[in-house]
């Protein structure tokens, strides 16, 4: 079983993050290159309200529909939470136009509220008399920023 955090390339360069919106199928926009830089470079989950503070001068539609388009084509996907709060975190290498599939675990500090995604296996269930199409992991506890404080 892995047990590392998930890391990505972060702090692309631009041709890099051109790349990735081409490769889902995404128009290349200003906008879109922005955000998807700031998802990188934050390393954590984001929620639209994040983005609204970060990006002050795109209204919250066209921040809206970024995210959607993101989640639909791949490049981003929705974190569970229990507190009806919806955040976003970049997919694994994993999911394409095509294939959108990220399970994987997620982790929210409960300090700090950072939450990440963390590649472990996710085991497999069945579930009498039901079929499962989607597993959501969501662990809460404290974060090692947090702990060594």
């Amino acid at each position: 079983m892995r047990s590392t955090i998930h890391t990505l390339n972060f702090g692309r360069k631009m041709e890099d993050i051109r790349n990735i919106l081409k490769k889902h199928r995404l128009r290349i926009t200003e906008g879109r290159i922005g955000i998807l830089q700031y998802f990188l470079d934050e390393k954590k989950a984001l929620s639209h309200r994040d983005l609204e503070f970060r990006f002050n001068e795109l209204d919250r539609v066209t921040l809206y529909r970024t995210l959607q388009s993101f989640t639909e084509k791949g490049v981003l996907h929705k974190i569970p939470s229990d507190t009806g709060n919806v955040t976003y975190g970049v997919c694994f290498d994993t999911c394409s136009p095509q294939v959108h599939q990220h399970e994987h675990i997620h982790f929210e500090c409960m300090s700090c509220g950072k939450t990440e995604c963390i590649d472990l296996d996710v085991p497999e269930l069945e579930v009498p008399g039901y079929r499962v199409t989607e597993k959501n992991f969501l662990l809460k506890g404290i974060c090692s920023d947090c702990s060594e404080n």
